[in-house]
């Protein structure tokens, strides 16, 4: 197996925390359970974000954060930005999570030292999620094998991995305190986000949705900095099924101290990896043509 970091610290004072905004539920299931087994691939062939830049072999601040999250809640989390993992048997994994940026398959060389996946690795996640794996995304996953074709405008056939995850990144404006509108608060981890919320994000202008997403979050655009927002309310956390695959997404996890923001973040992020884990249940009926009727309202950019 190529390249593998694992941290197994029990965070008992996070296990409280999360547990109390979770509910009893999905910690009895975790704890009558073998534990789950997820993949977090990071490499970044773009743009490396700090939160996943590691200092010699330590792992990262987001690295460090989720496998801590993971095993106060019965999940074994091993992160890597080898890409020739997929290579590799990935049928011990039950659920990939994607913090990356860029072509993963390019070969030239990266500034964080990492190793392209495959073509026929790519190919290998994306018959896995179809197959039943569950797969999370986090921000920059949606910057990551962009489609071909202008980034102002929507590709009717996108990039397969795009396809997968359910959206793409346009452009992001600075960093700034925006609203995100609760349109499901009955998902795992939404239940104490009340009907909207406000956030200091980096938050991305996204496109390419597909009709069966289910919206959990949208991007409340009244009053944004930057042309990339002046759109329609649009989809920044989602679920959707992917033939059998779960996959969850959310725009969020470009700060450090979102990372660690354990009233917010930290328990979406729990419940969207639980529920991709098939750990619980959730209705993820589509909804988007309802919650979101102008997401695919398109920013003007430059102008």
């Amino acid at each position: 197996m190529h390249n593998l970091n694992r941290r197994d610290m029990l965070a008992v004072s996070g296990a409280a925390t999360l547990g109390s905004l979770l509910g009893p539920s999905v910690l009895s299931h975790a704890a009558d359970e073998t534990p789950k087994r997820i993949l977090m691939f990071t490499r970044s062939a773009g743009y490396e974000h700090s939160v996943i830049r590691r200092e010699g072999d330590q792992l990262s601040h987001a690295e460090r954060v989720l496998t801590d999250l993971g095993a106060a809640h019965g999940i074994e989390v091993v992160a890597t930005k080898d890409g020739r993992i997929f290579d590799d048997d990935i049928e011990p994994w039950d659920a990939f999570f994607f913090y990356t940026t860029g072509v993963l398959t390019d070969t030239s060389p990266k500034d964080d030292g990492s190793q392209p996946m495959s073509p026929a690795g790519k190919e290998r996640l994306l018959a896995a999620v179809a197959a039943g794996k569950g797969l999370i995304g986090s921000h920059c996953a949606s910057d990551t094998f962009h489609s071909a074709g202008p980034a102002q405008e929507r590709q009717l056939q996108p990039d397969p991995f795009i396809a997968m995850l359910g959206g793409e990144f346009i452009i992001h404006g600075p960093q700034q305190k925006a609203g995100q509108i609760v349109v499901d608060n009955h998902f795992p981890g939404a239940t104490k986000l009340g009907r909207s919320f406000n956030l200091n994000e980096e938050w991305y202008s996204l496109k390419n949705f597909p009709d069966d997403l289910h919206v959990i979050l949208a991007q409340d655009t009244q009053g944004m900095q930057s042309d990339g927002y002046k759109r329609p309310p649009y989809p920044t956390t989602w679920a959707r099924m992917h033939d059998q695959g779960r996959v969850f997404y959310t725009s969020m996890g470009h700060r450090e101290d979102v990372w660690t923001n354990a009233e917010i973040f930290q328990p979406l992020l729990l419940g969207g990896i639980n529920w991709a884990l098939g750990r619980v249940d959730a209705d993820v009926t589509p909804n988007i043509a309802q919650a979101t009727p102008g997401a695919r309202a398109l920013p003007t950019l430059g102008g």
